[in-house]
């Protein structure tokens, strides 16, 4: 197909009118439709141990929520809080904490330490970066490869610069590259010399049980890698039930070592006097245990995998051979990443977004905002139904098409 002819079915493409929303990893109705039984699942407002759930107190969360998830992050359920909706409002408040109060292991606040830094794998989660751009955190992107970030860089980054306080990490099926940390990366993360002694790795395991595929990935307990290798602070873990239950009215979790649960313990008390623990309870008995939720996620794969299918299937018979473009092919998560010759990215976005579909911007998966190559496309296609994102690929396809052939 020349550019003439890609030019011509795009047109003819842009005249469906159609309006898809393909900004976010959301899930699709269908999808929420599956927890619908959690709205009934509350029989009764007592917890195990006889708590009241509708009063007050609990700020780290009921005991049988934090067993359930200390069974699925594989760490004991002391180690564990719960609290909240989500994880990204957990991982907010332990940086504000970092800077207000300081953490276990530093002399003082990270506020009263001048400008401090994060390190940020990239492509990445944008509202990562942008917390720290919030914050007033500068960032220093780190490539990665197929097996994680480039560690030889961070090691001599944070080996020397004690203004490097943290590292974003997205450790299975990674937003939006779908990478999946390997054990040595993962034991080099633990067991690598930094200049800050309050060096922190906040380690989003977002889609920790998000599988694709029958092959169920597992990542290296980073806790204990930490612990093993005489850093056991150095792990902040982040889960919850956002793409498992309901997206907005799920459970979020904090997982470390008991240090570092103390000071969240004290630092939260001046933030709520309890969690909101009627949902923890409806969670717990909808969801049981690690097996309700690999059986519930089961339910999820059979929905998501025909729609990412579909995506690369458009991508493969459209894109397929021309010289300086690329997608991935994520075994988990809600993204495939597709990648553009230099410069063409923004420009695919832009005719995409004339042609009735919008993505996220071309640049939010790397900090300010700023692909340097401008190669980088985050693809989502969980929420669309499965008509609508084999039309939403093929318009895609055209647009980068255009734009190469422009």
């Amino acid at each position: 197909m020349n550019h003439a002819e890609s030019l011509a079915q795009y047109q003819a493409f842009k005249q469906q009118g159609l309006k898809l929303d393909m900004s976010r990893g959301k899930p699709a109705p269908e999808q929420l439709d599956l927890s619908l039984p959690l709205l009934d699942a509350v029989d009764g407002y007592k917890a195990a141990d006889g708590t009241d759930t509708r009063n007050y107190g609990g700020a780290v969360g009921l005991p049988e929520a934090r067993a359930l998830f200390a069974e699925i992050l594989d760490l004991p359920a002391a180690q564990v809080v719960v609290d909240g909706n989500s994880s990204l409002a957990l991982m907010h408040d332990s940086i504000v904490f970092g800077l207000l109060y300081g953490v276990p292991g530093g002399s003082k606040p990270w506020g009263q330490q001048g400008q401090i830094t994060f390190l940020c794998p990239v492509p990445g989660y944008d509202r990562h970066f942008a917390i720290c751009e919030a914050l007033g955190i500068k960032m220093i992107n780190i490539p990665m490869s197929d097996a994680g970030p480039d560690m030889d860089l961070v090691e001599q980054l944070v080996k020397d610069d004690a203004s490097i306080k943290g590292m974003w990490c997205v450790p299975k099926y990674s937003n939006p590259g779908g990478v999946v940390y390997s054990d040595e990366v993962v034991a080099r993360l633990a067991a690598m010399q930094t200049a800050a002694p309050d060096f922190r790795i906040i380690w989003d395991d977002a889609y920790r049980v998000h599988h694709l595929s029958t092959e169920h990935v597992l990542v290296a307990n980073l806790v204990d890698a930490c612990a093993k290798a005489g850093n056991a602070d150095r792990a902040l873990v982040f889960a919850s039930t956002s793409k498992i239950t309901l997206a907005g009215a799920g459970l979020a979790a904090l997982a470390s070592s008991p240090a570092n649960i103390a000071a969240w313990t004290r630092a939260v008390s001046t933030r709520t006097i309890g969690s909101d623990k009627v949902n923890q309870l409806r969670h717990v008995r909808f969801l049981k245990n690690k097996a309700g939720v690999e059986a519930l996620m089961e339910k999820h794969r059979l929905i998501l995998k025909p729609k990412f299918d579909v995506v690369l299937e458009q991508f493969e018979a459209l894109l397929g051979g021309i010289e300086g473009v690329s997608w991935t092919y994520p075994k988990g998560g809600y993204f495939i990443d597709l990648l553009t010759p230099a410069g063409k990215a923004r420009r695919t976005v832009e005719l995409a977004k004339e042609a009735g579909i919008t993505l996220t911007p071309a640049g939010a998966a790397f900090p300010y905002g700023k692909d340097p190559q401008d190669r980088h496309i985050r693809i989502a296609p969980s929420f669309p139904s499965l008509p609508e994102i084999k039309e939403a690929a093929r318009g895609i396809s055209l647009a980068l098409r255009v734009a190469i052939g422009e």
